[in-house]
């Protein structure tokens, strides 16, 4: 097994804390859940390289634009 055969665990809890968050109706934790959703995405597109999953390279990519939107449409705390 090679160290970049790992980053799938902490992508995966990354997914799943963003998830919890982005759920919230605190607008603090809404905006946190994006930025560890693109964590997240970083970290999925680095393993599918690794693993030539190409269509989760793809699919990464248009989630991150997405939560490049989430972060526009969510206020930052004040």
């Amino acid at each position: 097994m090679e160290p970049l055969d790992l980053v799938q665990w902490p992508a995966f809890a990354a997914s799943i804390a963003a998830a919890y968050l982005v759920g919230s109706s605190a607008k603090g934790k809404r905006n946190a859940g994006f930025w560890i959703f693109l964590l997240s995405n970083v970290l999925w597109v680095a393993w599918g390289f690794h693993t030539d999953a190409w269509a989760l390279v793809a699919l990464q990519l248009c989630l991150a634009g997405l939560n490049v939107r989430g972060l526009f449409k969510t206020e930052a705390p004040s």
